[in-house]
């Protein structure tokens, strides 16, 4: 199973980030504005349309306020297992976002890494922004 490590650092409070990264169904507004262009919430379900035209359709496992951490799954599609989280950390000059996704089948490793490197770029430069 490939497993994918990303971190950054983010010039703003950790308060703030935590609202955007809660608010699951608002990606394409609040959190990676330009990478993600839409997110529609279908019960526990997100629907998210990203930049390049690719549509993921992201199971919410958990909101976790106490660790500030999200998790979702992707049942189906292209993949064979896909569980991502994102979990949040003060720091000296803001949050630490970190960001992994254990996925099967390998092969999709690099396109997925492609895209979360895209997604933390897009993530820092709207929270930064905001």
């Amino acid at each position: 199973m490939a497993t994918i490590h990303k971190e950054v650092e983010i010039h703003a409070p950790l308060e703030r980030v935590w609202e955007a990264l809660r608010d699951v169904g608002a990606l394409h507004t609040r959190l990676a504005s330009g990478f993600v262009v839409d997110t529609r919430m279908e019960g526990n379900a997100r629907i998210v349309t990203f930049a390049n035209g690719m549509v993921a359709r992201e199971e919410i496992v958990a909101v976790d306020d106490a660790a500030r951490r999200v998790a979702w799954a992707i049942l189906g599609q292209q993949f064979q297992h896909y569980n991502g989280a994102a979990q949040l950390f003060d720091h000296a000059n803001g949050t630490r976002f970190v960001w992994t996704t254990d996925l099967l089948p390998d092969g999709l490793a690099p396109n997925v890494d492609e895209m979360m490197t895209a997604g933390m770029a897009a993530i820092k430069k709207t929270l930064e922004a905001a």
